[in-house]
């Protein structure tokens, strides 16, 4: 039986026919393999990102055929995202993860030199963790909990909420632009000494934070919420922030939530919380706008995240481990 040759190579136009199969494998799998909430792109439209280079795709040909791939962008934020790796069934997978990654680690080795690396381990991936652990990927475990609409058990937890009186001075409001410079430096202040400051360095920086509130609120995450964003006043000053999108057509997220230090462990979190999930609950049941969830993201071992979470309703979903290789030296 002849030996079985790869080839690992960008995808280009000479693969784009015989690529198709292998990228609708992982079409049909990405909901329930990986964990996708949305449909991947379309074939034609994933080619013409590519062809965009909005994001860069490594094939593994296997005797000719391509059975693997890797996808991964530079130029979303400041790491290197690694997005995907696809392999067409089981066959000798550690084998082309291993010819993906080194493929990968050679053509971003210039970024590398500023930029960590950042891979979330959706679905399937997670069995990938030892054989990337061996290129130096540490690891960090996430945790995806979510709110859905319509459950007796959440929406009566939110109810029936016990909420201390807010001290004088305290107020929470929806989110204003006039908000902007605030909500960066609560983020900054709260989010730069985190875990999540590891994958995702521009919470070190003002300008990083600086992206990251803009990129939330110019829609570039999905569709901002300001209505359903809450913010913390105190002097009529922002203090605190719970932001929220729509990540899919009706799956809304809360991606940052923070308060100003000094104004901490008074209970302020689930104020805000409280706030923005009654918001969509309330405008599914008037048929407003209609949402079948709310998702939130947190370490595994963030326990007074968790604990929060969990009183205003949330439930923990499923756990993946988050990669990140630090910057070349």
């Amino acid at each position: 039986m002849p030996e079985t040759a790869y080839e690992v190579e960008l995808l280009n136009g000479s693969l784009y026919k015989i690529f198709k199969g292998v990228y609708n494998d992982f079409k049909a799998k990405a909901v329930d393999d990986y964990k996708f909430e949305l449909e991947p792109l379309p074939y034609e439209e994933f080619v013409d990102a590519i062809e965009k280079q909005y994001m860069h795709c490594i094939v593994l040909k296997e005797n000719q055929i391509p059975t693997a791939f890797l996808v991964y962008t530079t130029s979303i934020s400041e790491a290197v995202e690694l997005n995907l790796i696809h392999c067409l069934g089981n066959e000798d997978e550690v084998t082309k993860i291993h010819l993906l990654i080194e493929k990968f680690l050679e053509l971003t080795e210039a970024e590398r030199a500023t930029k960590v690396v950042s891979y979330p381990m959706l679905g399937h991936q997670s069995v990938f963790t030892a054989d990337i652990a061996k290129y130096g990927f540490k690891f960090i475990g996430l945790a995806i909990l979510r709110f859905i609409m319509g459950n007796a058990s959440s929406e009566r937890i939110l109810e029936n909420m016990k909420l201390s009186e807010k001290p004088e001075d305290y107020k929470i409001v929806g989110y204003s632009d006039s908000y902007k410079e605030d909500a960066i430096r609560v983020i900054h202040e709260a989010f730069r000494d985190t875990q999540d400051a590891i994958y995702d360095t521009r919470f070190k920086s003002i300008e990083g934070t600086t992206d990251i509130i803009n990129k939330i609120v110019e829609n570039i995450y999905g569709e901002f919420l300001p209505e359903v964003t809450s913010v913390l006043l105190y002097k009529d000053s922002p203090v605190g922030f719970a932001f929220a999108n729509v990540t899919g057509g009706t799956i809304a997220n809360l991606p940052l939530v923070a308060i100003e230090k000094e104004h901490r462990n008074k209970g302020f979190s689930a104020y805000l919380l409280n706030r923005s999930i009654k918001t969509l609950v309330d405008w599914t049941k008037l048929g407003t706008r209609i949402f079948n969830e709310v998702n939130v993201t947190t370490e595994t071992n963030n326990y007074k995240a968790l604990k929060m979470y969990r009183k205003v309703g949330f439930k923990e979903d499923f756990c993946y481990p988050q990669a990140y290789l630090v910057q070349k030296k």
